[in-house]
């Protein structure tokens, strides 16, 4: 036998406990210095006081990385954050570990720990030293008979989040991957092409399982902390795919991790979307050479000759290569109604040499995105707000500025102090624009009331349901208008919100031409393009119908708002319920204006929820990451 100095363990396991605790004073050291705790977690309270109700989970594999603490404050110091030993080796403790080692090496440790899970945590009651001798050899699951607290509901996002993994759980029977934030697991299932609470077989949580850790050893050679495992296959599926990735090697995977690599990291740290409010672009100072013209390529999900949408975004297109014809040339796909078939008008444009896709609706972002990541040479603009992909730029006219405007026309005209207002879906600046309406109809008549409505419910409502009330001037698709009657129900045209497509392309190109695209991406994040009046790209025309006065009284306030001398959410902001929102003797951040969920004092009417929608609204929400947030 191998001789040791004096205090040294005299047995097999000595050298495996010896290096063990060099892990463990390493990991210790590390917590220390990100300061955090440097021992082991212990359960964050009282079980009792904890937990609503208990649950006998049964002998359960345990994912080893989520046992991460223990249930006995006495044991938190023999530990470090990462289950390794901290104890002297001459200690009856070491001796301990080191038979648990060579036994292991021997025969396997077989007999299930102890422990009870909160919140996907897992703490020991007994068996630590097990846990230890496991987790230094790297085992992925640790067997354990498990009893589950289950945490109070609440408004918290890790407890919301939690009682949809209970669904999934219910599901699967699975513990990975494990989501901190609601609506991931829906987003998973989506990915997955599963529907809610459908039970899987046993062949479908097996394949599952091999995918997802065949996965998971591809990224954590990619990334050592676990944390980004998760948030990664989300992203991974949502871009490549699961049926379409199910037949790839580890080796496939891990090749294109790094293509997805910030698209997780700006998900992971929450980053959202810088928002461009100012339009500064140079213009080149030489043309290019014929043959080095930019390749510029639209995609629509509808046609120009059945969409207003799409005829405004083609009349943008032709003005832009009008505009920059020596640089740039253009071409257009259209009626790309479905993933494969956006999927098939991008590669298309890939193959004729596109430097610049713009793809004009949010629906058409999934495919904008996997193709983004496939082709980083390749510039990629989606018409939407409030995204967070570092790979697609979005852009969007803020339109709560126009909306403003014509709420101050309608103040002026409503005689009854009732103005109608017909919503589209409550995505990213929708809900801006209806309180930006009634803050300028508040402005002028403060006794009137803005009735909402929304063309999105599978109840039906919308511009009818105004109608039906009588309800003469009325805000819907972007247009005032006033009803002549209820039995023609003809509405006259009185102002119209005009945005300005081709000054947003051609600025666009230009930042391409001049290197500020470059220079405006800070840390590769993601970037959202939000021009309104200021920068001439939206605008208000009146209708001569209009009384002069309130023509004059539009166009005063159109220049205060370029001049930025006005803004619609100034100081004081009370919500429906009459609670103040903001009272700063400032304008509200436009971080804040466009990620708004709830309503103005002066609105009669309520955000839907997820349920009350039709179906094209709720694939709308959740393009935009927000049908978390609209459930019932």
């Amino acid at each position: 036998m191998k001789a040791y100095g004096k205090g040294a363990m005299e047995m097999p396991g000595q050298e495996e406990y010896l290096a063990a605790q060099r892990m463990g004073l390493r990991d210790s050291k590390a917590a220390a210095a990100a300061g955090e705790d440097p021992c082991l977690k212990v359960l964050p309270g009282d079980p009792e006081e904890l937990a609503v109700r208990r649950e006998n989970m049964g002998l359960v594999e345990i994912p080893s990385e989520l046992i991460v603490g223990t249930c006995n404050d006495l044991r938190k110091n023999t530990f470090s954050p990462g289950f390794y030993p901290l104890l002297e080796q001459d200690s009856e403790f070491a001796n301990k570990w080191a038979r648990l080692c060579q036994a292991h090496l021997n025969e396997g440790i077989r007999d299930p720990i102890k422990v009870v899970e909160y919140l996907n945590r897992f703490y020991v009651v007994e068996g630590h030293k097990r846990v230890s001798v496991l987790k230094y050899f790297g085992a992925i699951t640790v067997p354990g008979m498990v009893t589950r607290l289950l945490p109070k509901p609440s408004q918290d996002p890790e407890v919301a989040a939690y009682y949809e993994f209970i669904n999934y759980y219910q599901m699967t029977g699975l513990y990975y991957p494990i989501f901190r934030r609601p609506g991931e697991y829906g987003e998973l299932l989506e990915a997955l092409g599963r529907r809610q609470r459908d039970p899987w077989s046993a062949e479908e949580i097996q394949s599952f399982r091999n995918f997802y850790f065949m996965f998971r050893d591809a990224c954590m050679r990619d990334s050592a902390d676990p944390r980004y495992v998760p948030v990664a296959f989300l992203v991974y599926l949502s871009i490549f795919g699961y049926r379409e990735s199910r037949g790839k090697t580890s080796m496939q995977i891990a090749k294109e991790l790094p293509m997805i690599k910030q698209e997780v990291l700006n998900r992971l740290n929450h980053a959202g979307a810088t928002l461009m409010l100012e339009d500064i672009v140079k213009k080149p100072l030489f043309s290019l050479p014929i043959t080095d013209r930019l390749c510029v390529a639209f995609i629509h999900a509808g046609s120009s000759e059945n969409s207003t949408w799409v005829y405004d975004h083609e009349c943008g297109r032709y003005q832009l290569e009008s505009t920059l014809r020596d640089h740039v040339y253009t071409m257009a796909y259209e009626n790309a109604l479905t993933r494969e078939a956006a999927e098939r008008a991008v590669q298309d444009a890939l193959n004729k040499g596109a430097d610049l896709i713009f793809t004009t609706h949010p629906s058409l972002m999934p495919a904008s995105m996997k193709y983004a990541v496939l082709h980083p040479e390749v510039r990629f603009f989606n018409c939407s707000l409030n995204t967070s992909t570092p790979s697609v730029r979005t852009y969007y006219p803020r339109l709560y500025e126009a909306k403003f405007i014509k709420g101050a026309i309608a103040g002026t005209l409503a005689r009854d102090g009732r103005i109608g207002y017909v919503a589209g879906t409550p995505i990213p600046g929708a809900i801006a624009a209806i309180n930006a309406f009634a803050q300028g109809v508040q402005m002028v008549n403060a006794n009137a009331r803005v009735v909402l409505a929304w063309d999105c419910l599978k109840e039906g409502g919308g511009l009818e349901s105004l109608l039906d009330k009588g309800i003469v001037y009325i805000d819907d698709k972007d247009r005032l208008a006033a009803n002549t009657g209820t039995r023609s129900r003809e509405l006259h045209n009185l102002a119209l919100i005009y945005c300005d497509w081709g000054r947003f392309y051609e600025s666009l190109v230009r930042r391409v031409l001049d290197g500020s695209w470059k220079r405006e991406a800070k840390g590769g994040g993601a970037i959202s393009y939000w021009w309104g009046m200021g920068q001439k790209a939206v605008d208000v025309l009146c209708s001569r119908r209009l009384p002069s006065g309130t023509r004059r009284l539009a166009s005063l306030l159109r220049d205060a708002l370029r001049l930025e001398r006005l803004d619609p959410f100034y100081g004081e902001l009370m919500n429906q319920q009459g609670k103040l929102v903001y009272g700063q003797d400032s304008t509200l951040p436009a971080g804040q204006i466009l990620a708004m969920d709830w309503l103005t004092n002066h609105v009669d009417g309520h955000i839907p929820q997820s349920g009350e929608l039709t179906a094209q609204a709720r694939e709308m929400l959740r393009i935009y990451g927000m049908e978390k947030g609209r459930t019932e």
